[in-house]
């Protein structure tokens, strides 16, 4: 296999969609606290990556097993099993290898830390392997976009911050008991930081699904943007923005963002146009591509502000 043709396997430009939950994620502890673990950072980052690229190897090796339709843009060329002509055997092996490095530095990662992290990274190993494969996955039900939102959106986010600062959950025995502890007020904190985030995950994998509802339907893939219809589907994915600027504000509110961010509100004119377009037309080769520029757009320019009050 040719680098080109694993990159493409991979879709190397969605992991744009792990990465920018850690980043923010790493900028909130930053900003908020002063721990920060380089070795734990390293071995998040590489554990994550290659779950996130397992994911969707096994994603485009299902649609290369299931597909009904045979032709079009998204058999012959979007998927790279066939573009590219890749044998089973070595795709299989790739995703074997994917996720042998991701539970290894894993549980690297959980022994530099505790168990919560072990066991937040076995929820979201499972979501991650019933998302793409199964007897339903859940990429071709309706709830997709509801657990790739939260996973990536809120738990990326959370085990960004938490595996430097382990006492936002305690976790110990008490006469025989297994208790508990959430240092609830923090981990809210982290949840409204993590909404743009969450709705702009949520509106890449909508987007996804409304440039496909025709292929999906012959596919017999029901997703949310079926069952709500193009027209309905559209309106989330405008609001869905909207949430995300009303929580950046929120946030500057309680003082989980700087005031600074508030000048993150500025980029609503280049979102809007965006919306505007994926509007008018939706196809993958032209216009989806504008959901993840606006996933970019609104976290990375809250990104700007961050680093500025950092250093500033």
């Amino acid at each position: 296999m040719t680098a080109t043709a694993f990159l493409k396997l991979v879709e190397i430009q969605t992991k744009i969609a792990s990465f920018t939950p850690f980043l923010m994620g790493n900028l909130y502890l930053l900003y908020h606290y002063s721990n920060f673990k380089i070795t734990n950072f390293i071995l998040m980052f590489i554990s994550l990556l290659s779950v996130d690229m397992g994911t969707t190897a096994i994603n485009n090796y299902q649609d290369y097993l299931k597909a009904e339709k045979k032709e079009g843009f998204n058999y012959e060329q979007h998927n790279a099993v066939v573009n590219y002509n890749l044998s089973q055997k070595t795709v299989k092996k790739t995703i074997f290898i994917l996720f042998s490095l991701a539970v290894v530095t894993g549980l690297l990662l959980y022994l530099k830390t505790d168990v919560i992290v072990l066991f937040i990274g076995i929820i979201s190993f499972i979501i991650g392997i019933l998302y793409t494969s199964g007897p339903v996955p859940i990429s071709r039900t309706p709830l997709g976009e509801v657990f790739s939102g939260f996973t990536m959106g809120f738990f990326i986010t959370f085990l960004a911050v938490y595996i430097h600062n382990l006492n936002l959950i305690n976790i110990f025995l008490e006469s025989e008991s297994l208790i508990l502890e959430f240092q609830y007020s923090a981990i809210l904190k982290i949840f409204i930081f993590s909404l743009p985030l969450i709705f702009g995950i949520a509106n890449i994998m909508l987007a996804n699904n409304i440039c496909d509802i025709e292929d999906d339907l012959e596919n017999n893939r029901y997703t949310l943007s079926i069952y709500l219809s193009r027209n309905k589907s559209l309106k989330l994915f405008k609001y869905l923005y909207y949430f995300s600027y009303l929580s950046i504000v929120i946030s500057v509110i309680f003082n989980i963002l700087p005031l600074i961010a508030l000048l993150a509100l500025l980029s609503i004119f280049k979102v809007q146009q965006n919306i505007n377009k994926f509007e008018k037309k939706q196809t993958k080769k032209d216009t989806f591509v504008l959901a993840v520029n606006n996933f970019m757009i609104i976290n990375y320019t809250t990104a700007v502000t961050m680093i500025l009050a950092i250093l500033f």
